[in-house]
């Protein structure tokens, strides 16, 4: 027999879960889909070539990688950005630009797990290509933050900076600092002196200290005002000097929004990429984007309990008393069907009904209709709110009416 069991870091969603999941997921592609973002899907493998070195030596590290059995070199999706600049290079020419689009696909890392870290995980992006307005940066931005608004989740931090005040220090020590809200200052000084990318403490400490001080670029500034006239509550915005967004192809702006109380990390990060596209064609093609971190999205949510009971997609169950009364069930189906309901019809009618009950209990579905042979002659249905308990019987007409309204 072979043992049931899942990889450490992927993880299978039961109903219970996924049905949460598609909520939120909904949630934010209405918001997506609100400004403009339209939806793309790139495939889960890419060549090697395609993702490697684009992440800096860390993020090559985590890359799944292996030959195919064409012998090819190819990678598991690492983000949906580099993807998604193999795709603008590739069919530039059919794309609008500014092109904006989002997409919600898994991606891959072979990372240490942790509390909201796992080696596959859904991320949700939206990026706007083609263009170097700063309006483009606000844009994104704002986008994000009516995410969490849509949410619900109020008590949100968006941290900005520009890599232009990071331009002196080297990849290494950048990568270094943009461990400072996970490790602390001290485990950031100690990791600039053992990896020799300073001399003593005090210089680590110096470095440190000295981008505190940093004031914001006149990039920075303005897009600050522009924040402000998409309407962006200034108490949501931060800005961090030290914040340095540890993958290599940033250019300018980048942010993280990070959730009060939420202890494992930031939920989105993102920010400016003007020459990542540009390694895959000849032609420049700037770029500015986000992507949530969706399980720690989902962590925060639960945490601060801002998700619906959501156990089921179904919102009745028709139950026959027995064999007799199937046909009456399976056209009492249909007709909430029709009406938009999420109905469905129980399976085996002869069993005892305390099974069915049972059946309908433990699947979550807020409602059973009861079909039994009184009802078939009078042409009723007996409705029970398993959540309150209350049942009451009404003319099979009125069925759909009367679950839409309760």
């Amino acid at each position: 027999m072979i043992k049931p069991q899942t990889l450490k870091g992927f993880r299978d969603f039961l109903p219970k879960n996924s049905t949460l999941r598609d909520f939120v997921i909904s949630k934010l592609k209405d918001t997506f889909e609100s400004s403009g973002f339209d939806p793309l899907e790139t495939p889960a493998l890419e060549y090697e070539s395609i993702l490697l070195g684009k992440y800096g030596k860390e993020g090559d590290k985590l890359m799944y990688r292996f030959k195919d059995h064409g012998d090819r070199n190819v990678a598991l999706r690492y983000d949906q950005t580099v993807p998604l600049s193999r795709v603008v290079a590739q069919y530039s020419n059919d794309l609008p630009f500014p092109f904006k689009r989002y997409q919600i696909q898994p991606v891959w890392r072979a990372d240490n797990t942790q509390k909201g870290r796992f080696r596959e995980f859904l991320q949700c992006d939206a990026d706007i290509v083609g263009t170097t307005s700063l309006l483009a940066d606000a844009e994104i931005i704002r986008l994000a933050s009516n995410c969490l608004d849509r949410l619900k989740l109020k008590n949100y931090s968006i941290c900005i900076n520009d890599r232009e005040i990071l331009q002196d220090y080297s990849k290494d020590i950048i990568t270094t600092i943009d461990k400072l809200d996970k490790i602390s200052v001290d485990g950031v000084v100690s990791e600039l002196v053992n990896r020799n990318l300073v001399k003593t403490e005090v210089e680590a400490k110096q470095l440190i200290s000295g981008l505190h001080e940093k004031k914001m670029t006149e990039r920075l500034e303005q897009l600050w005002t522009y924040l402000q006239k998409f309407g962006l509550d200034k108490n949501h915005l931060v800005f961090q000097p030290t914040l340095a967004r540890g993958l290599d192809y940033y250019t300018s702006t980048i942010f993280e929004i990070k959730i009060a109380g939420y202890s494992a990390g930031s939920v989105c990060g993102g920010g400016r990429y003007d020459d990542l596209i540009g390694m895959f064609t000849e032609t420049k093609i700037p770029a500015v984007g986000f992507a949530f971190g969706f399980d720690r999205l989902i962590e925060a949510l639960t945490e601060q309990k801002l998700l619906p009971i959501l156990e089921t997609n179904s919102t009745a169950l028709v139950i026959p008393f027995s064999n007799t009364e199937l046909d009456a069930c399976i056209e009492i189906m249909k007709q909430l069907q029709t009406a938009g309901i999420n109905a469905e019809l129980y399976l085996e009618p002869d069993v005892k009904l305390d099974k069915k009950l049972k059946y309908a209990d433990k699947k979550g579905v807020p409602y059973v209709v009861i079909i039994g042979p009184d009802e078939v002659i009078q042409k009723t249905a007996t409705v029970k709110n398993l959540k309150t308990k209350q049942q009451e019987t009404l003319p099979v007409a009125k069925l759909p009416h009367a679950i839409i309204q309760s």
